[in-house]
């Protein structure tokens, strides 16, 4: 099935996230500086499209105006377009910011709806998909079936829902005046009758929608980040013993390389005589070493290479996300962000205490300074100091070795006299 997770507009989508429980417009770029895009509190306190700054805050005197630039939004769709991967599937199509695709089962698709708190529409294509997201409530899902309810779903549309099949608003417009208000009543129009209205690109495209075209498959997601380890060899491998070692060899490098951050997708490619070949497992956390080398393998398994020889191998980890942890019990969200900035750029930049026995005489004993995310214990400028306290043995030897000093010294300086 195919999920459709409909967050449009997105700007609006985005401040209503950053300023919940208030009145909330997108405002556009340039001198004007003229509203977008309002939420519904907002327009019910009289804001409108297209009305200036000053005159939607003198109607909303509440009302937070802000302008969301574009590579802002880009680069926040990409974000969420990232979590999607990582959480969810591995085909997903977000080419347009606040639309997005995604292949997945009807229950995980309830469960993004209300996770997200968005409404999601689940179709057999992408075209149905869109039409059930504009019919669902916030935080759930309308499934339409193919079948009957495919078609009686269809006639009850509004015309404006053609705009998956290359609608414009003109056309919608044109076709109101003509008293065609759903697809049920296009429906009782001839073929040749809707390209002659429609154009022939457009009436065409219209046509091959109510014929039953969609589009049912969705491309493989390409993750932004990705972590790569790449082993080559002289001879090519045809031993699954060989194959083993080279994967003890390989992975330990590109955990290395994860740094305490979780990867939802392992990606094996082998390139071959007869070409690269290529599988991928889901991946579950806590990584572990063994488990991820009885993945790889298993990778390997899939993609039938060895009795090819492999000439080279290549690890990819896609879709890495930093650990959930709580910062504090009453944490707040800019803590939580600027602590998930500071370590998306600089793995090892924090430090956290480790009590280890609070009421210890000395500093070592009390405390120790350990890694954000892994735990380890880390030497830095504010490691206590380890004092070796000498054995009784050892306090003896050095008394007596203080003792044969001073003998020492006394018995040269009667020599000098």
């Amino acid at each position: 099935m195919i999920a459709c997770l409909n967050l449009t507009p997105w700007p609006l989508v985005l401040l209503q996230r950053q300023h919940p429980g208030v009145p909330v417009a997108v405002l556009g770029e340039g001198r004007l500086r003229k509203v977008l895009h309002a939420s519904p509190d907002a327009i019910r306190g009289g804001v409108q499209t297209n009305m200036r700054d000053l005159a939607a805050l003198s109607r909303v005197p509440e009302l937070h105006a802000e302008v969301i630039a574009a590579p802002v939004q880009q680069a926040t769709w990409n974000e969420l377009l990232e979590d999607l991967y990582a959480r969810y599937s591995d085909r997903i199509e977000g080419k347009t910011p606040g639309l997005a695709y995604l292949k997945v089962s009807t229950q995980t698709a309830r469960e993004l709806a209300a996770a997200l708190h968005a409404p999601v529409g689940v179709a057999d294509s992408m075209e149905l998909a869109y039409l059930a997201s504009l019919r669902a409530k916030p935080g759930e899902i309308r499934d339409i079936q193919a079948g009957p309810a495919e078609k009686a779903f269809l006639q009850l549309t509004p015309i404006e829902g053609l705009s998956v099949a290359g609608l414009t608003p003109v056309h919608a417009e044109r076709l109101r005046f003509l008293g065609v208000r759903g697809i049920a009543d296009l429906w009782n129009w001839s073929a040749a009758q809707r390209e002659a209205f429609l154009g022939v690109g457009v009436g065409k495209r219209v046509n091959r929608f109510l014929k039953g075209e969609r589009t049912t498959a969705l491309p493989r997601y390409t993750p932004g980040q990705v972590i790569e380890a790449s082993l080559g060899f002289d001879q090519p491998l045809l031993e699954p013993a060989e194959t083993e070692a080279a994967l003890a060899d390989l992975l330990p490098e590109a955990v290395t390389a994860l740094r305490g951050r979780t990867a939802a997708y392992l990606t094996l490619h082998t390139d071959t005589i007869g070409g690269r070949l290529t599988a991928t497992r889901k991946l579950k956390w806590p990584l572990d070493g063994q488990a991820l080398h009885r993945i790889a393998l298993l990778a390997l398994e899939d993609t039938q290479a060895l009795p090819l020889g492999i000439d080279r191998l290549t690890v990819h980890f896609s879709g890495l996300q930093q650990p959930a942890r709580m910062v504090g019990l009453w944490a707040g969200i800019a803590e939580l962000e600027v602590t998930k900035d500071v370590l998306g750029r600089f793995p090892d930049a924090l430090v956290r205490v480790q009590w280890l026995d609070p009421w210890a005489y000395t500093a070592q004993q009390q405390y120790a300074w350990v890694d954000w995310l892994t735990g380890d214990v880390r030497e830095t400028a504010m490691t206590p100091r380890k004092i070796s306290i000498p054995t009784p043995m050892k306090r003896r030897e050095q008394a007596a070795e203080r003792m044969l000093a001073f003998f020492e010294q006394g018995a040269l300086r009667e020599a000098d006299a």
